[in-house]
């Protein structure tokens, strides 16, 4: 390709330079921040030669390009636009800026809420099984055992704020251990429980502001947003006094000024309005789901994926804190399953009615994963592709919300939804059953009615069992004129240690959807990649957290460690091999910090992506489940 006039297309494609605010690019595509979207020509920048995929993430305009090629075009984009290189932190930042406040307000509270989700999946999955057990063996109510296993099940929720104070810190750049001082103060022993002011009759309360008014001197067990604004507040202060304290004197005196300031403004003024705020809040939401015949349900089951789509449904993260910290039930997850059920169902239809097989191969494990909670792939890989299916899975998820709503299912922690959701709601497994059947039911039927099959012809043609696809306009080639050196198998190693898990169940649309090429990804379980075949290393990336390689057989290989990884900036990741060197089969190319990268919110799953898929007539998984280094992974052919 002729990497300046991609890119040429490209700057005209977005509105040119007035458009233009930042670009910077990653391992696979040009990352730009534009002024006005709608004055970007999405369908052009489509259908300019070297463009695999276009969309929207994270307030950023992604242009996919591919492992080797992006850089190039990248250098003639910024040549022709004129302005300076930007790092990906600085489009981060001036995505973050584009976005519009509620919109980081939603996500801020999504990078607080989801690193606590393992605490929480802990405790409901130990009270689910206390359950469970006390009602196939009543007297285990009275053993030593539950008493000590019920201690462990509750421990995450009668501490919840201080893990959400600990991880809002982290997340507004304040000192993470202050902030669990907050939020210690805000359940210290010296309060009142917060669960016995229902049958209290005498509540202390202590004069403050100089007795201007009175506060109860009640605890917040059963609240999460007085936390974050309370950890909030401290975080800026902390970083004011950081700049102004002499540095002398600067250990002693900010922790000592930001605990007193913060903790006294708390317990008086940001503790008691916004718990008010915060219980307005849940009981709307309460309010809502319960609404006759279930119509709040339907509606929030109806709106669930759009909201995904959208970016904001990490707040939910928030409401299900609530409410498990308010009563210990959670009855918003029993529709989101219905959504995400409904999505995956959507997906499977899609994936039984249609004849193209690529198509095929993306749908049906992206509704599997949908099955198990994880519905991106399912959302952004294939049902938004097919606009019809998205809105089957809305209605279906609608009408599995509605069935939620009037059997008020409940469950006992957030974080696990579809088929793992069992684990969580003991008393309801009929009734859960029940809404998971209906969404899937309605969807899948609706999906079915709704798809229709391009004709063959229309638009770009995919010639099956060619060896190189390309559009109706230009030639195919026929695979019975191919060479044996063309069709012979050829093999890629497993990279790393790990679990082998599908592409389209990949968090990340550009490589869920197979843009990239074919594949598979591993979790790792060890800290190094190690070189799947004898070749060449085509590309180190700066950041270090991506490899290119091709094959002496001519296989091209991307493998990507984590997701959005780039953001690190290198950080937790060493490259052992340069650009150009020559590779043997299982030696070492990138050492990685995997607790590192993952503390710091990142998604650790590796994709293994053959760049070049359209040259080989497939690319097929050998095995899914734990794989070592240097086990067959890919077979192509």
């Amino acid at each position: 390709m002729d990497y300046k006039i991609c890119a040429k297309e490209i700057y005209e494609a977005i509105g040119k330079k007035e458009n233009l605010i930042s670009a910077a690019h990653c391992a696979t595509r040009l990352r730009l921040v534009i002024a006005d979207n709608e004055k970007a020509d999405v369908t052009k920048l489509e259908a300019i030669d070297g463009v695999k995929g276009v969309f929207n993430a994270s307030g950023q305009l992604q242009i996919i390009i591919g492992t080797g090629t992006v850089n190039k075009v990248y250098d003639e984009f910024i040549a022709i636009a004129g302005i300076q290189a930007a790092t990906k932190e600085d489009v981060k930042q001036a995505a973050s800026a584009k976005t519009s406040v509620f919109k980081r307000m939603i996500k801020t509270l999504g990078d607080v809420f989801v690193p606590i989700i393992p605490a929480i999946v802990a405790s409901g999955l130990l009270m689910g099984l206390l359950e469970g057990l006390c009602n196939v063996f009543p007297q285990m109510a009275d053993s030593p055992t539950y008493t000590i296993i019920h201690l462990f099940s509750n421990a995450a929720f009668v501490f919840l704020p201080i893990l959400i104070a600990f991880s809002a810190a982290r997340v507004f750049g304040g000192n993470p251990y202050l902030g669990a001082v907050i939020g210690m103060i805000m359940i210290h022993s010296d309060l009142m429980n917060a669960w016995s002011v229902a049958g209290a009759t005498d509540i202390p309360t202590a004069d403050v502001w100089f007795g201007l008014y009175k506060i109860n001197l009640v605890g917040y067990q059963g609240h999460v947003i007085p936390v974050v604004i309370a950890v909030w507040f401290m975080s800026i202060l902390e970083k004011k006094l950081h700049k102004i304290v002499p540095e002398i004197i600067d250990l002693f005196v900010t922790p000592l000024v930001t605990v007193l300031v913060t903790g006294y403004l708390t317990l008086t003024i940001f503790g008691p309005i916004f718990s008010t705020l915060e219980n307005w809040i849940l009981n709307g939401v309460q309010y809502l789901i319960t609404l006759p015949f279930g119509i709040g349900s339907f509606i929030i089951g109806g709106i669930y994926a759009p909201t995904v789509v959208a970016g904001i449904h990490h707040m939910y993260n928030a409401v299900e804190a609530g409410m498990l910290s308010a009563n210990g039930i959670n009855t918003w997850m029993p529709i989101a399953t219905a959504a995400n059920v409904a999505q995956g169902a959507a997906a499977l239809a899609l994936a039984l009615k249609t004849k193209n097989q690529k198509t095929k191969s993306m749908a049906l494990p992206a509704s599997l994963s949908a099955f198990l909670g994880i519905t991106e792939p399912a959302i952004f890989g294939v049902n938004m592709r097919y606009f019809k299916c998205f809105i089957a899975g809305c209605i279906g998820g609608a009408c599995g919300g509605l069935v939620a709503g009037l059997t008020h299912v409940g469950a006992t922690a957030y974080g696990i939804t579809g088929l793992f959701g069992y684990l969580i709601t003991t008393h309801y497994t009929l009734q859960y059953t029940l809404i998971m059947l209906v969404a899937f039911a309605v969807a899948f039927l609706c999906s079915w009615i709704m798809y229709k099959e391009a004709p063959a012809n229309a638009g770009n043609t995919t010639v099956e069992n060619a060896v190189t696809t390309k559009t109706a306009e230009t030639e195919t080639i026929d695979p019975a004129v191919t060479s044996d050196a063309e069709t012979a198998e050829k093999l890629v190693f497993a990279p790393l240690n790990g679990s082998v898990v599908p592409l389209a169940e990949v968090a990340d649309e550009t490589f869920a959807s197979g843009a990239l090429g074919q594949g598979s990804a591993i979790l790792p379980s060890s800290n190094t990649v190690c070189a799947p075949f004898d070749g060449t290393v085509t590309m180190v990336f700066d950041t270090k957290h991506a490899i290119g390689l091709e094959s002496k057989d001519g296989v091209e290989l991307l493998i990507h460690i984590g997701i959005n990884t780039v953001e690190l900036n290198g950080d937790g990741f060493t490259a052992l091999v340069e650009s150009g060197q020559e590779v043997t089969k299982g030696q070492e190319l990138i050492r990685f910090d995997a607790e590192k990268i993952k503390n710091a919110g990142y998604d650790l799953t590796t994709p293994v992506i053959v760049t070049n898929s359209d040259d080989f007539t497939s690319v097929n998984n050998c095995k899914y489940g734990e794989i070592r280094i240097g086990e067959q992974q890919l077979t192509i052919s």
